[in-house]
């Protein structure tokens, strides 16, 4: 069995076609273990606990994947940013264009003739996070787990997700747009598994994310700088 999967995943170069379907072969396990590993979740620990199991679990995924491909985080763009004007620019016009999407989308979103399914992450966010409510110190004691999930959420959704899907359709121009949009649709509904406010507003952060990845060197810090903003003032309001 061992060696059945070995063979499966072992990489071949010796043509464009075949290393275009090693990427495939390496993003359907991706996404198998992506949303397979949420179907564990252990009662006695909390939902970020449960969060960070799931996201290190696919990390561990990727990175076999990734030192298979002899591909680096580096490569992906986890290292320090050469120009920390640009970075500093690009981690606010990420802010900048995530706003401005999910303000269009809250503009827009009753023409919308399919009704959808009303966010209600706020309501769920006791039951997820704990009682935050007048209670500074508890989430002073969340919040860098929570930098830590929007940090992995970067690494693999913009990092190896995103480039995956661009290998695996050949690295063209075409390719990187399909890319895009393909993680931040996936981005969005592994959040809530419907269609609805919620994974829409996720997806288009997730749009956001992709869009500034590409535009602004594919380094990933200022993404993950970000996330930790946006989900910082997210906690912040259920304070």
């Amino acid at each position: 069995m061992i060696n059945a999967i070995n063979k499966l995943f072992r990489p071949n170069h010796s043509s464009t076609i075949t290393s275009n379907t090693a990427f495939f072969i390496d993003l359907v396990g991706y996404l198998a273990v992506m949303f397979l590993i949420r179907e564990v979740y252990f009662s006695e620990f909390n939902f970020i606990a449960n969060g960070l199991f799931w996201s290190f679990t696919t990390l561990v995924f990727a990175s076999w994947r990734m030192r298979v491909r002899q591909i680096s985080w580096k490569d992906l763009g986890l290292c320090i940013p050469d120009d920390l004007m640009k970075a500093f620019i690009a981690t606010v016009a990420t802010l900048a264009l995530t706003i401005l999407l999910i303000i269009l989308f809250e503009i827009f979103k009753d023409v919308i003739e399919t009704p959808l399914s009303v966010d209600k992450s706020d309501e769920q966010a006791a039951s997820k996070f704990g009682e935050l409510k007048d209670n500074w110190w508890f989430f002073l004691s969340l919040i860098p787990f929570i930098w830590l999930q929007s940090c992995l959420e970067e690494i693999l959704d913009r990092g190896f997700l995103l480039t995956w899907i661009e290998k695996t359709l050949s690295s063209t121009i075409f390719a990187m747009v399909i890319a895009v949009v393909l993680q931040a649709l996936i981005f969005g509904f592994r959040h809530s598994y419907d269609i609805s406010e919620r994974s829409i507003t996720v997806a288009l952060i997730g749009l956001a994310m992709g869009i500034c990845y590409v535009a602004f060197g594919r380094n990933l810090w200022p993404l993950i700088i970000a996330h930790c903003v946006l989900n910082t003032i997210s906690m912040i309001e259920r304070v």
